[in-house]
């Protein structure tokens, strides 16, 4: 039985992703844009691109960003929608 709110679990999932400062890097330079390709933001930081991969991916996986396949490329974006739902919970959260 799991005994967390599913506001806790969201927390801690959003939490989790943010723990690398690459994937703070990421989302800053998303924010600014209204998409942009994944080489974009690889030669944007002093990473190997799979590192890069890897970390979008984690992003997407928590619902942060989103991707647009249009072989051989990706484009990823804020998810606008749970981009606002991290922020109202990480303000009820650090008001408590």
């Amino acid at each position: 039985m799991n005994s967390y709110s599913e506001k806790e679990e969201k927390i801690a999932k959003y939490a989790k992703v943010l723990g690398h400062p690459a994937r703070i890097f990421i989302l800053n330079f998303l924010e600014k844009r209204c998409s942009c390709f994944a080489g974009d933001i690889s030669s944007q930081l002093p990473i190997a691109n799979s590192t890069v991969s890897q970390h979008l991916s984690a992003l997407k996986e928590a619902g942060l960003i989103q991707g647009t396949i249009s072989p051989p490329t990706i484009k990823y974006c804020i998810n606008k929608e749970n981009w606002v739902e991290a922020k109202e919970l990480f303000k009820e959260f650090f008001e408590l």
